[in-house]
């Protein structure tokens, strides 16, 4: 089996990291549809502007979320392509124990 991964496992435990917080998934999910200005972000997930703004941060970080800026505004989406690298990741992993035969660790137990 091939053991080469497509993001690396520091990439993927950032990113992981980020969707553990509850407040971070829920804006994965808010942006899963498309881009969304911060506006509706703030208004739909009731999120104040400072605690939104540092999600945000974390999720772009992470290479979860990409930005763009619009005159006064700035609008969020989903980077796929970080998406599709974790999700990939993970099924390697999954796939990789699936396949995985057995070691002994030289344990004594009966």
């Amino acid at each position: 089996m091939d053991k080469t991964l497509s993001v690396s496992p520091p990439a993927a435990l950032k990113a992981l990291q980020a969707l553990a917080d509850e407040n971070r998934l829920r804006i994965v999910e808010a942006l899963r549809d498309g881009e969304r200005c911060v506006c509706e972000l703030q208004a739909d997930l009731g999120l104040g502007q400072s605690l939104l703004s540092h999600h945000l941060r974390t999720l772009r970080e992470s290479g979860l979320v990409l930005d763009r800026k619009e005159g006064r505004w700035v609008h969020y989406s989903l980077s796929d392509g970080t998406v599709e690298e974790l999700e990939s990741y993970l099924r390697g992993l999954r796939e990789d124990a699936a396949v995985a035969e057995p070691r002994s660790r030289g344990c004594s137990l009966p």
